[in-house]
């Protein structure tokens, strides 16, 4: 007697046959879905389509639309990348990706490129991608992963697997070539077929592809210099330092050095921070108003009380306004798509008030400047502000470098400042660190410690909170005079000791079970980094607490 199943997909349960793939699942469901099919949710955990049903189980499909399988996606066209450029140039060339960038990856090469060599990489990919070439999941100790990626040279991902605890590792086979990903990887190159290449300079180039914050389309490239040159500045620092990865911090750590490159990382920090100071002072005739905003968690309120401290030692007299003190009247708060209240669109802001009361601020005029009550939705005007002659307004909020704000006070009174976390550390060549992943880690744990919140409270808000930014603080990143990268380079190992237990907490029942064990496996790769080292005024503390800025 065969042996059945019952799954559940898309509301409709079916009797399948015990031991069923989900890739011969997934056929009968292509049509659905506007691009392949490459992961699948079961039972809240998400699995690779080799998986076997074995069990009844609710079965959600996958592709790259969703955050799963945009990684999934984005993990594979890097694998098909690097085979193809190894056919075309030879074992020892390779690739180091470096960052994200325009809603893509800029990946730099150990050889010269030129516009022909990159027209002859996606030539080579798409033979490999039309082949259909499997991709196949191999399970081996740990050991022997060590010994094996030292035997083709690749010792930055032998230390990936030094400091990897779990005993066996799972490596990915592509042709004759065995490679480690972080991220689960699709069944074969056929399914991920939906990329573009841009050469950049003549080692770097960028891996373009869908994501649904462009609508699931590939975004045609625009130069954004200001962030280049930012990731290069830290880029080069973490050379000067010896620390480009995962494995170098890790070794920083295992000599007992960790306290020096603190000290050296926090010194650099706020010698960048009093430079922006000094800077503002030199023009102090002329800006009046020095606007800041970057998105979640990076660092935003400790950056501009910190400013405030530098601007007042160069004799200046900051005055801060949150534009969050601005919102209109709760009642004709504007309604989004989903028919819930949007506060994050610009809309929710009284730009009328807020534009009228600065530009009678800078005539020297005295204004009831309101705070915002959010207990009853409305602002109570309680405090009277004037501006004097050392006085210089700075004003934070997520629509501060917005080109739409204050458009009746002259740009060169303006001093703009975009804040973010820009992680310059990968894990490997091959394996990057996410930007977003950082200032996730640093949200759970100050909503946990500040306001109470569980770790699926915190990733429940994300895409929200993720969406929110990616329509209202990314765009104007360009319009910064200076961008702040509140990233420091030893951070995800003090932030390991602070939200793993956390992590711990989310039960295997639920549905963010998945994105919590994502988090643990990922800080599995860090040595825990304890924070007695930190000083008061650092960024870190804004997070894991005992803060020389907190209220």
């Amino acid at each position: 007697m065969i042996e059945k199943v019952e799954v559940k997909i898309n509301g409709k349960t079916y009797q399948l046959t015990k031991g069923i793939t989900l890739e011969e699942v997934s056929h009968d469901f292509e049509k659905d879905f506007k691009y392949p099919i490459l992961l699948a949710k079961v039972n809240n955990r998400i699995r690779e389509l080799t998986f076997a049903l074995k069990e009844d189980a609710e079965i959600e499909f996958l592709d790259l639309t969703s955050r799963e399988g945009n990684r999934c996606h984005i993990s594979g066209l890097t694998y098909i990348l690097i085979v193809a450029i190894k056919k075309l140039y030879g074992k020892k060339a390779d690739i180091i990706v470096q960052h994200s960038l325009d809603k893509g990856i800029y990946i730099e090469t150990n050889f010269k490129l030129t516009k022909e060599k990159i027209e002859a990489i996606k030539s080579t990919m798409n033979s490999i991608i039309k082949a259909d070439m499997p991709i196949t999941k191999v399970t081996i100790d740990r050991i022997e992963a060590i010994n094996y990626f030292d035997e083709i040279g690749d010792h930055t991902k032998a230390g990936v697997m030094k400091y990897n605890t779990n005993t066996y590792i799972n490596l990915y086979r592509l042709g004759n070539y065995y490679n480690y990903f972080y991220n689960l990887m699709s069944i074969s190159t056929e399914r991920i077929k939906d990329y573009d290449l841009t050469y950049i300079k003549e080692n770097g180039f960028l891996l373009r592809f869908p994501t649904v914050y462009i609508n699931n389309k590939i975004k045609e490239y625009e130069p954004h210099p200001n962030m280049f040159d930012v990731f290069k500045e830290y880029r080069d620092w973490a050379k000067i330092m010896n620390i480009e990865n995962s494995v170098s911090l890790n070794e920083v750590v295992s000599k007992g050095k960790i306290n020096d490159l603190i000290k050296i990382d926090e010194t650099l920090q706020s010698n960048r921070l009093l430079n922006v100071a000094k800077e503002i002072s030199s023009k102090k005739n002329k800006i009046k108003i020095v606007l800041l905003a970057g998105p979640s968690s990076s660092g935003k309120t400790t950056t501009s009380k910190k400013l405030c401290m530098y601007l007042e030692s160069f004799g200046l007299n900051p005055k801060v306004l949150s534009m969050d003190d601005y919102f209109v009247e709760r009642s004709e708060n504007p309604v989004g798509k989903d028919g819930k209240p949007d506060y994050e669109c610009l809309e929710a802001v009284d730009l009328k008030l807020f534009d009228k009361q600065i530009a009678a601020l800078l005539k020297g005029e005295t204004v009831k400047a309101p705070t915002f009550n959010f207990q009853i939705g409305k602002k109570d005007f309680n405090k009277e502000l004037q501006l004097q002659k050392n006085d210089i307004l700075v004003i934070e909020g997520i629509h501060a470098l917005d080109r739409k704000i204050l458009t009746n006070i002259p740009r060169d009174k303006k001093y703009k400042i975009y804040i973010s976390a820009l992680t310059e550390l990968n894990m490997d060549n091959h394996n990057r660190i996410s930007t977003t992943d950082n200032r996730l880690l640093r949200r759970i744990i100050r909503d946990n410690r500040t306001r109470g919140h569980s770790v699926e409270h915190t990733l429940a808000m994300w895409p929200s909170v993720r969406a929110g930014e990616e329509k209202y603080i990314f765009p104007y990143q360009d319009e910064a005079d200076y961008t702040v990268n509140s990233a420091l380079i030893y951070e995800l190992g003090v932030l390991k000791t602070y939200v793993e237990p956390l992590l711990y907490s989310v039960p295997s029942t639920s549905s963010y079970y998945e994105e919590a064990k994502r988090l643990i496996d990922f800080l599995r790769l860090f040595l825990p980094i304890p924070s007695d080292a930190i000083p008061q005024d650092s960024i870190l503390r804004e997070f894991i607490g005992n803060s020389y800025f907190s209220d």
